[in-house]
């Protein structure tokens, strides 16, 4: 069924033109140029490779088929593995003319065909001269429902010949393989950048056997861990407990001072809810469904560390990776990586809060399939936020990252007006992801540079107009319903696929 877009669009083609829907556009589209017949001489050119390639290989409904042993059903995708109908993406070199997107788009109304994208850009061979002619041209890339061997899609094709200088029916494009099914975060679960228990010389517990040995039970534990299984549950240790009492304590009157108010209010739920307590450790499955019942996020238990892409790709499932060691317990006030006492006491917290939980899934979509230098831009805007970020409140600094929010001598230099811990006063900037994705940070000091956003909500809206200017391959969207991403046009996942994809 054919729906009408809930706008009205007036607009001359030399503004570039993106738009996105489940619907077609419908009737009025007019542009503000001279009304010349379109150039009948137009050309029809299919290129190879159609049907998109099915490259997954998460379990069907059943649990007990690989969907790559059903590859020889017919015509078996994508598009219908993820319960989405196959598209088609062609590239219109049109005339700028009155009414000519209308034109193009009745035809669509005839067929009945769904329109999903519609983007517009001048003709990059023109003349900068030929701008303000009469006869200046320019691409529209379209995607819409369908296949080519469908008979109404034949005759759209058929009927927009005559309307373009140019129709050419697009290859998928090839892109970093991303999961589309949270059941693939199997897939890249286990791809940790070291073991979690592959300690540096200089750890505190490098030549402690028990420590080490302990790492490595709980890292076998959540390396056979399954997105559709509970997280198993974790009896603590007594020497476990005392070093989380210790962070405990000396994070309690600083985190109560600093901490903005959303982290606070989340920070007593847990307390009620999951057991949060200086005595006790909390079990990742309760608070898991604790923060699916508050925000639809759940945690995922990882052996060790993840790429950025990895990491990232997790949030846009609405997934935390988190990691389930302590920190040894000779220094406990010091940590060389993220164990649970910076997971469960710095981000568990504010993903009970929606503004907080939406802006990291904000960052994860924008991630699937991103090229490597938009995921490296990605990944220090969510340093620079969910990790280090600040928010005003009440005419003060208040911290909501989760790097400072577990880290007692840095919430206090971050925060205080004194700037406490070291000689040398922090930059504070304005929340800017352009910027936030270009400043470099270091990873075993005190930041020298902070981001402050006006609030939590104001951070989510600024990091979505981010992420929807990034050129990205596509455009995403998360049903919770499924577990699914859905994307708006055919791609191929070919590049860095997981081994067991």
């Amino acid at each position: 069924m054919i729906r009408r877009l809930p706008l009205a669009f007036h607009a001359s083609l030399g503004n570039r033109l993106v738009l996105r829907s489940g619907s077609v556009v419908e009737n009025r589209l007019r542009f503000s140029t001279n009304q010349q017949k379109n150039n009948q001489d137009s050309t029809f050119h299919v290129d190879d490779s159609v049907l998109v390639k099915n490259d997954v290989s998460w379990l069907d409904r059943n649990g007990d088929t690989k969907v790559e042993d059903r590859k020889k059903q017919l015509f078996l995708n994508e598009a219908e593995l993820y319960g989405e109908n196959s598209r088609v993406s062609v590239l219109m070199e049109l005339t700028d003319r009155v009414g000519v997107l209308h034109d193009v788009l009745k035809y669509f109304w005839k067929y009945d065909i769904n329109v999903t994208r519609i983007e517009s850009r001048p003709v990059q061979s023109q003349s900068h001269h030929d701008f303000g002619k009469t006869n200046r041209k320019f691409d529209f890339y379209m995607d819409f429902d369908g296949s080519l061997e469908d008979l109404a899609v034949q005759k759209l094709m058929k009927d927009l010949g005559p309307l373009t200088h140019k129709l050419l029916v697009l290859d998928e494009k090839d892109v970093h393989w991303f999961p589309r099914h949270i059941s693939e975060l199997d897939l890249i679960a286990n791809r940790t950048l070291d073991a979690g228990v592959d300690l540096e010389s200089d750890h505190p517990g490098f030549k402690d056997e028990t420590y080490r040995a302990r790492r490595a039970k709980l890292a076998t534990s959540a390396m056979q861990h399954t997105w559709d299984q509970p997280i198993p549950h974790i009896d603590y240790t007594p020497e476990e407990i005392e070093t989380w009492s210790h962070v405990w304590d000396r994070l309690e009157e600083p985190v109560q001072k600093y901490a903005c108010k959303e982290y606070l209010h989340s920070l007593q739920l847990l307390k009620k809810n999951c057991g949060y307590s200086r005595d006790n450790i909390p079990q990742q499955q309760d608070i898991s469904e604790f923060l699916k019942r508050r925000t639809n996020f759940v945690m995922r238990p990882v052996a060790g560390l993840l790429s950025s892409r990895d990491f990232l790709n997790g949030l846009a499932f609405r997934v935390f990776f988190c990691t389930q060691y302590i920190r040894h317990h000779s220094k406990p006030l010091y940590t060389p990586e993220p164990d649970i006492c910076h997971e469960l006491l710095g981000h568990a917290p504010m993903f009970a809060d929606r503004d907080f939980a939406d802006f990291s899934q904000e960052i994860g979509l924008a991630s699937l399939g991103a090229s490597d230098e938009d995921v490296q831009k990605l990944a220090h805007c969510y340093w620079h936020s969910v990790e280090f970020g600040l928010c005003r409140e009440d005419g003060k600094n208040k911290a909501y990252g989760a790097g400072l929010l577990s880290s007692f001598g840095e919430l206090e230099y971050a925060c205080s007006q004194e700037h406490v811990g070291e000689s040398k006063s922090p930059e504070i900037k304005d929340w800017d992801p352009e910027v936030a994705a270009s400043q470099e940070f270091p990873i075993t000091t005190y930041q020298p540079v902070y981001f402050l956003a006006s609030s939590l909500s104001d951070a989510k809206y600024r990091m979505r107009e981010y992420c929807e200017g990034l050129q990205r391959p596509f455009f995403a969207l998360y049903n919770a319903q499924t577990n699914t991403i859905h994307i708006d046009r055919p791609v191929r996942r070919s590049k860095g696929a997981p081994t067991n994809a």
